[in-house]
């Protein structure tokens, strides 16, 4: 009875923990995943909430030739996301094409604190995000990590946090995605001091990209201040000559949606074409001439085709850059429907394991279009889908899920089937075929 008692104590004391803290669970970590974890700063000019930052490395990569970051937004949910973000296979594909770690940052914000204390990278998350990818070089045996060039995806105030270590780091970033939320470039009572825009950050691409209900065409509501950000942000850079676009996801609000379609491609292309050929050298420089250009996204005008940045005859300070033509046209298609389109199979799942009537794989995500369910066949004959059920509230339904933030839902999705139906003693010849968002399946 007495052991009983104690139990459920310490039970219940577990709980009231967890409850009072929602960052003590993080997912377990083993190779290739690392995680550094800090306490928060009492130095001056220090960031004031712990952070942890988890890195997962590609397999058999010799030297990394940069860091993807995924950055979360503000507030305690948002925060809590981003536990799972460098365990993504739709961004690991990203990250092993091009020899990158992904890394996704969890600042633990506490509920209603303040969040320009983490996402104005001025307050400390910035020097707290570079040491942890000098401990986590220590950690991994891959000592370039500390200076290797960063493609940063942000949402919301992880937008603001993303743009503004592009404003403060441009000889540090190939490419910036920025959702739902975009740095201070302007004086504005009440709001931290702008940032300034160098020649450097100008020649950085970066995307800004919003739900058409955060104040493009719907103008009440929670969020409809986003539109006015981003159009003041982006006219600011691009009178600079910046490198920038704007995406308008016609389906959502703050939510990140289907915007992963469009995301992923575009950071191939920049990463295609900023990554230096040897680590250490500077990242290649690319020229507005090289891409094509269109006007700024207006509400309820039909978009305009982008043309060949030479033939463009319009406002070059109200227009916006693409880095080639798959791009821009995967633009088009976004702004209509955001059903970027895609021909390309995923790959077949590989190291498919029997053990009795239970079934593993490994499989790797398409990087256009990501992993949807998997279908078990036995005998030639499809007998299930894993998972049963694919649901996605917030855009196409994926293998892993997906949260408000653009992270797997937690606890994470395991590729593991038990053939209830399968006879004991009887051998059977089973397959694993992938398919991803767009319907497409594994050879």
């Amino acid at each position: 009875m007495r052991s009983l008692l104690l139990l459920l104590l310490i039970s219940s004391s577990v709980m009231a923990q967890q409850a009072e803290n929602p960052y003590s669970d993080p997912v377990p970590i083993a190779a290739p995943y690392y995680r550094v974890r800090y306490e928060a700063s009492t130095d001056e000019g220090g960031l004031i909430y712990p952070v942890n930052y988890t890195l997962w490395l590609p397999e058999g990569v010799k030297t990394l030739r940069g860091v993807i970051v995924h950055q979360h937004g503000c507030g305690v949910g948002s925060c809590r996301s981003g536990q799972t973000g460098a365990f993504d296979l739709h961004w690991q594909a990203l990250a092993k094409k091009h020899g990158c770690a992904l890394v996704s940052p969890v600042y633990e914000q506490p509920e209603t604190a303040d969040c320009q204390k983490w996402c104005d990278p001025r307050n400390g998350s910035s020097a707290a995000f570079q040491q942890g990818l000098k401990d986590l070089a220590k950690q991994t045996g891959h000592p370039e990590l500390a200076t290797v060039p960063w493609a940063i995806w942000g949402h919301s105030g992880g937008g603001h946090w993303s743009g503004g270590m592009l404003l403060m780091h441009p000889e540090r970033v190939a490419a910036a995605w920025l959702r739902s939320g975009v740095p201070m470039v302007v004086e504005k009572e009440g709001r931290p001091s702008p940032h300034e825009i160098s020649e450097a950050a100008a020649s950085v691409p970066a995307m800004c990209n919003l739900g058409t209900k955060e104040g493009f065409t719907v103008k009440e509501g929670r969020f409809t201040g986003v539109w006015s950000g981003v159009n003041t942000f982006a006219t600011k850079m691009r009178e600079k000559g910046a490198l920038i676009s704007i995406s308008v996801d016609p389906l959502t609000s703050h939510e990140c949606g289907n915007q992963r379609y469009l995301a992923i491609p575009w950071l191939d292309a920049c990463l295609t074409l900023r990554l230096p050929e040897e680590v250490g050298q500077p990242l290649v420089s690319i020229e507005e001439a090289d891409g094509l250009l269109t006007s700024f996204p207006e509400p309820d005008v039909a978009v305009a085709e982008p043309v060949a940045a030479e033939k463009f005859d319009g406002d070059k300070t109200k227009s916006i850059w693409f880095p080639n033509q798959a791009i821009a046209s995967s633009w088009v298609q976004y702004m209509h429907d955001s059903k970027v389109t895609d021909s390309t199979p995923p790959p077949a799942p590989t190291s498919l394991e029997v053990q009795g009537n239970t079934l593993t794989w490994k499989a790797e995500a398409d990087l256009e279009s990501g992993l949807a369910p998997f279908t078990i066949l036995r005998d030639g004959k499809a007998i299930a889908q894993v998972p049963a059920k694919s649901k996605n509230p917030f855009g196409r339904p994926l293998f892993q899920g997906l949260q408000y933030s653009d992270t797997p839902v937690q606890p994470l999705v395991e590729m593991t089937f038990v053939d209830e139906t399968a006879e004991a003693g009887k051998q059977y010849d089973y397959q694993v075929v992938s398919e991803n968002t767009v319907g497409l399946k594994s050879n």
